[in-house]
């Protein structure tokens, strides 16, 4: 029996392997800020840019390119993403100063949101349905669970071999010019049937989308979910850096610990999604993450060291799943460009949100009053996730256009 090569199944791996990339890289951060901090002689807000610049650019660039995915092609602009963070990563290896690290981090942050965009579109054209939609959205964020554990660890090696930081760039570049070839040779599925009605995608389509209570609704949950997990990643590393409890190993390896219950949660999310209707998983799990921020608050420190790094449990399946229905609530052909609306909202959250808590923490002199903001965060995301359960707004529009994507 001659077994034929599945092209669906190559580019499954190879979203899976461009998520995994993009963690390894952007949720390191938390790990280089303090080296950058003692190397350049910089506050916390300066410090900062390294995350909130390239955030800034994966959230124009969802807004203003996401609709390429939709008229320039899947593959076509998935391969140019993938060719402008490949050259910037070489890059790293010939720069030594802090405001070119921060340009090439932002030029990585445009390619990123081209890639991304056309990813997250590609997976409409894989799915049958958005129970699926949200399933596979759930496995490829696992995949940037891992990446997100890889990263970070990376960094810790790289520093304690007394080898720079900014090889973990080049390693991912060399990772993502194999990823381009693959990109490159792959058969991409066609787009499904055009829905009837359906505006041909341009960036009058993505500007229309911001006013779309969907699309508008689902992005500023994502908001205050992103601004409470980027805290974590971003900041955690710097208020557990003066610890000096009796759990020391714990505060040592809480990133990677945080990082790997968020991957653990995300691979676990199929068998959730199996038992619980989404709108009381996330009820749920908001919960959770409240309640880990509210134990901060009230028992400081000495409690963040176990509750940040286990509010990556609760955060695991959020993102993804409320990230697929809302791009659920479109006609296919319009699935990059609410993609990219809703990796505007994502990027924008993620780089104002540390930037904030920064200026906070330098204003009252300490990263916990930062984290202050962040509880406060928690809290909305929760409230915003009972109305969802409550209300279930967006109910119709799921189920129209499940009905249309057969």
């Amino acid at each position: 029996m001659n077994r034929t090569h599945d092209p669906l199944q190559t580019i499954r791996w190879l979203t899976y392997m461009m998520f995994f990339m993009f963690a390894m890289t952007s949720d390191a951060v938390g790990m280089i800020i303090p080296e950058l901090i003692e190397e350049f002689n910089l506050s916390m807000t300066q410090a900062s840019a390294f995350h909130y610049a390239p955030m800034a650019l994966i959230a124009f660039s969802g807004l203003f390119l996401g609709f390429l995915a939709d008229s320039f092609g899947r593959k076509q602009t998935i391969m140019l993403g993938l060719g402008i963070f490949t050259i910037c990563c070489f890059l790293f290896a010939v720069s030594s100063s802090f405001s070119v690290f921060v340009v090439l981090l932002s030029c990585i942050g445009l390619a990123i949101g081209l890639f991304k965009t056309g990813a997250l579109a590609l997976l409409g054209d894989i799915s049958t349905n958005n129970l699926e939609h949200t399933k596979t959205m759930n496995l490829v964020e696992g995949f940037f669970g891992v990446g997100a554990i890889v990263g970070p660890a990376l960094v810790s090696f790289l520093i304690t071999q007394q080898v720079s930081w900014t090889y973990l760039y080049v390693i991912a570049g060399v990772l993502c010019l194999i990823l381009t070839i693959i990109a490159w040779r792959a058969d991409y599925p066609k787009p499904k049937k055009l829905e009837e009605h359906a505006k041909p995608a341009s960036l009058a389509t993505t500007m229309s989308m911001m006013k779309n209570p969907y699309a508008l609704g689902f992005s500023l949950a994502i908001a205050l979910y992103v601004a409470t997990e980027v805290a974590i990643y971003v900041w955690m590393p710097t208020l557990l850096g003066d610890y000096d409890g009796p759990w020391q190993l714990l505060a040592t390896y809480a990133l990677t610990l945080f990082f790997i219950l968020r991957a653990a949660g995300r691979f676990l999310a199929v068998w959730l999604l199996n038992h619980l209707s989404w709108q009381a998983a996330m009820l749920y799990l908001s919960l959770g993450i409240a309640l880990c921020y509210l134990g901060l608050i009230f028992g400081g420190v000495d409690w963040a060291v176990f509750l940040l790094p286990l509010s990556g449990l609760f955060m695991s399946m959020i993102y993804p799943t409320l990230n697929s229905k809302g791009i659920s609530c479109f006609a296919v052909q319009q699935h990059g460009a609410v993609a990219g609306v809703i990796l505007f909202f994502t990027a924008l959250s993620a780089a104002a949100g540390p930037l904030l808590m920064g200026v906070i923490s330098d204003y009252f002199g300490h990263i916990r009053y930062g984290f202050y903001l962040a509880t406060g965060f928690a809290c909305l995301l929760f409230l915003a996730m009972l109305y969802n359960y409550l209300r279930n707004p967006a109910e119709q529009a799921l189920a129209q256009h499940s009905a249309l994507s057969h």
